[in-house]
């Protein structure tokens, strides 16, 4: 179970992350999906498994539509847009990703919540027992999360397609189930076993014929082929870091990273390449060290060239894409990465500025806005510092965001604002020339304001470059005083925001720009929570103690709910704690993919042992009430400390040791978070089960508490990463935490009495 769930979901959101052109919105959006349809498979089908005498019948059934559906899954989520009559490469608003996701997953996902509760009640049997058999299948999946996890992002994802993978999970699937209904053909007894036995073999055998090599290929080519349909895709590859899709057009070559393009080649779009390369190029007198981080390749550094720069680092975080700009090369692309003043860097770019002792007179952020948290380490005032150590006293710094000449919608003026707040915090002078894509260009070096039109053409036809449309009447045009006055009235009456490494804001902002342009139906609700403070915060966790306890007080038998409600706010609370250690990370140490695998594998092992720990000293807790009690006060202890112990030590992070023993005790961290959540749960069921309220037995209590954990995670998925740690912060998000576990504490103390 464990293994068929994270397999599963990890790869159909990569899937749907090409097909969305995801974002942190849209992942947020599916996450929680895949939460809410397991939560109701385990509450809604799980508990209909005390109704019935033929739970293994369904528990195998249960596993047969799974292993069905996974593969059919995959498919819809490359071919989904057909039905919806979009383009590939054309963006999906809120609705779209929402209804689509929840279809295309709910097969997959309510069958293995129903898992949960079925498997519960079936071990029970097994064991005798019923509060220990819910903590251990809790325990046994959670190590199936861990084998699937590191499976999956060590192995499987770079040896093997989608469907191969997705053929592989339904044939281990298909074979457990043989094994269950091993006994079945010798005796006779239950025709459905029998049926059920023969489906399981002819599956068997479909699945091991898909994962041949010609099968499971003719299978993928088709899906690619529906998926980019009137484009010629000629590479499809899925690294570490995401996919990459080329296709072929006459002599045009298209690269797709997660199916947004990045790099067009031998013609690329002249226009913005020319634009974002030259005026900052020319108003710097001698540029000779450049650093390009991301998108130089395909026109970007080639037009750098035709500076006099001495020399040119390009950092890019996914080898695969260069790999194959060299193995589809073209006149362009070989000129600029043979170029013997080119160096490459496969690194991630904050890692990159880091580790760097080289200095620059130009920094170019080939990125379009900080629509994640990971691409928001690029544009926070924290990297901007570090940019600015890395560079010569007249260096700069060049970034581009969406704009417009006719109107600034409030999200663009927002986004907008919010880092041009940013760069006005770090650098002395920060220069914009406004245009459909407004161009910012930051120095502590006054020459930035001071170099002229005039200027500028004397220069470009000094050094004699050779341009397309970058001309004497287009700078002159784009350089027109009556722009940047119009773009500065337009941002008259803005709020000042910085956007920093621990508050970004530029996420939130970025993700309701994109909101306004594909659901501009949801932009009230994007204005309501751009206002969300602390303050709300407590006052909504406040508001919600105080109505769930006088339904307690009114109707007593209510206060079931408790045990179930403090589970909630764990899985909630875990959620959050892992985006909140994960950022914090790529913040810190950069976008290392495999320690980033690990640190989620430690979460799940922290998760193991602990309840492991729990399921093996039930009977040597006398006081389980008071021992939850203790472990709820701890995760309120852990959500406070959380921030500080990363923050604090982050500023001396230059010092070598700082930084080992903080790389370290993000292990740590996240070992204890993950088993501050696996120390509740088994505890949570047995206290359940010794309730004279609880009204059911070892299924109801596995359904409630195991859709109160997934409950919570869809909650934590969807609101942690777009709207708590980007618009509060890290230290606010905790501190909301601390409020909303510290609500379940009040009510666990005041409502549930279960005495030893």
């Amino acid at each position: 179970m464990g293994i068929s769930s994270i397999v599963a979901q990890i790869l159909l959101m990569r899937e749907f992350l090409v097909s969305f052109l995801g974002n942190e919105l849209t992942l947020g959006v599916i996450l929680a999906n895949w939460m809410i349809l397991e939560a109701t498979g385990a509450f809604v089908l799980g508990k209909s498994v005390e109704r019935t005498e033929k739970r293994l019948e369904i528990y195998v059934l249960l596993q047969i539509i799974f292993s069905l559906a996974l593969p059919i899954a995959v498919y819809l989520a490359r071919i989904f847009k057909n039905f919806l009559l979009t383009t590939p490469g054309e963006g999906l608003g809120f609705a779209p990703v929402f209804y689509a996701s929840i279809l295309i997953l709910l097969p997959v996902a309510v069958s293995h919540g129903a898992l949960f509760t079925y498997g519960s009640k079936l071990y029970s049997q097994y064991l005798q027992e019923e509060a220990p058999s819910i903590g251990r299948v809790y325990f046994f999946e959670t190590v199936g999360l861990v084998i699937g996890g590191l499976s999956i992002t060590f192995f499987l994802i770079q040896f093997l397609n989608s469907f191969e993978i997705a053929f592989s999970i339904s044939l281990m699937n298909a074979l457990i189930s043989l094994i269950l209904l091993w006994p079945a053909p010798r005796s006779l007894k239950r025709p459905v076993q029998i049926l059920l036995w023969v489906l399981s073999c002819l599956l068997s055998f479909i699945f091991a014929y898909s994962l041949l090599p010609q099968t499971s290929n003719a299978i993928h080519r088709s899906s690619i082929r529906s998926q980019w349909k009137e484009l010629q895709v000629i590479y499809y590859e899925n690294s570490v870091y995401g996919n990459v899709t080329v296709t072929k057009r006459g002599e045009q070559f298209t690269f797709f990273t997660d199916g947004v393009p990045s790099i067009t080649t031998p013609v690329p779009d002249i226009a913005s390449i020319e634009d974002f390369v030259h005026f900052p190029m020319l108003i710097r007198e001698k540029p000779n060290s450049v650093l390009v981080l991301g998108g130089g390749a395909g026109g970007m550094i080639y037009e750098i060239l035709k500076h006099p720069a001495a020399h040119v680092d390009y950092v890019e975080l996914d080898p695969l894409l260069l790999h194959l700009v060299e193995k589809f090369r073209t006149p362009l692309t070989e000129a600029e990465l043979s170029d013997k003043r080119v160096t490459i860097h496969y690194a991630d770019a904050r890692f990159f500025m880091n580790r760097t002792l080289g200095q620059f007179d130009m920094i170019f952020i080939g990125l379009s806005s900080p629509q994640d948290l990971r691409t928001n380490r690029l544009f926070s005032s924290e990297f901007f510092s570090i940019a600015k150590q890395k560079m010569f006293p007249e260096g700069i710094i060049v970034i581009t965001l969406p704009g417009s000449l006719t109107y600034l919608s409030p999200e663009l003026r927002d986004l907008n604002g919010c880092i041009w707040d940013t760069l006005k915090n770090v650098y002395r002078y920060v220069r914009i020339i406004p245009g459909d894509t407004n161009l910012y260009l930051a120095s502590d070096s006054e020459k930035l304001d001071h170099v002229t039109a005039e200027e500028l053409i004397k220069r470009l036809q000094e050094r004699k470059i050779k341009t397309s449309l970058f001309t004497k009447s287009y700078v002159e045009y784009r350089l027109n005083e009556r722009w940047l006055k119009w773009f500065l009235k337009s941002m008259e009456g803005k709020r000042v925001n910085i956007n920093s490494d621990f508050r970004p804001l530029g996420v939130f902002f970025s993700l309701s720009y994109w909101n306004a342009l594909f659901s501009p139906y949801l932009a009230g609700v994007f204005k309501w929570f751009a206002g969300l403070s602390i303050a709300v915060g407590v006052g909504l966790a406040t508001f919600f103690t105080f109505l769930i306890g006088a339904l307690f007080l009114k109707w007593p038998s209510t206060s079931r709910w408790s045990p179930p409600y403090a589970i909630l706010t764990s899985g909630f609370a875990a959620m959050i704690f892992d985006l909140a250690i994960i950022f914090t990370f790529q913040t810190l140490y950069g976008y290392l993919y495999h320690q980033i695998g690990l640190l989620v594998a430690v979460f799940m092992v922290g998760v193991a042992l602990s309840s492991q720990l729990i399921n093996r000293r039930f009977d040597r807790i006398r006081e389980k009430r008071f021992m939850f009690l203790l472990l709820e006060g701890g995760m309120i202890l852990f959500s406070l400390l959380l921030p500080f112990v990363f923050s604090i030590p982050s500023s001396h992070l230059e010092k070598t040791l700082v930084y080992h023993l903080l790389y370290g005790l993000f292990f740590v961290m996240s070992f204890l978070a993950g088993a501050s959540i696996g120390l509740q749960f088994p505890l949570a069921s047995n206290i359940y089960l010794s309730l004279p309220t609880r009204g059911g037995s070892v299924a109801r209590t596995a359904a409630v508490l195991y859709g109160a954990d997934l409950l919570g995670g869809f909650f934590g998925g969807l609101l942690g990463g777009v709207l708590l740690l980007p618009i509060l912060g890290l230290k606010e998000s905790c501190f909301m935490m601390a409020m909303i576990k510290g609500s379940s504490f009040i009510l666990f103390l005041l409502f549930t009495k279960i005495g030893k």
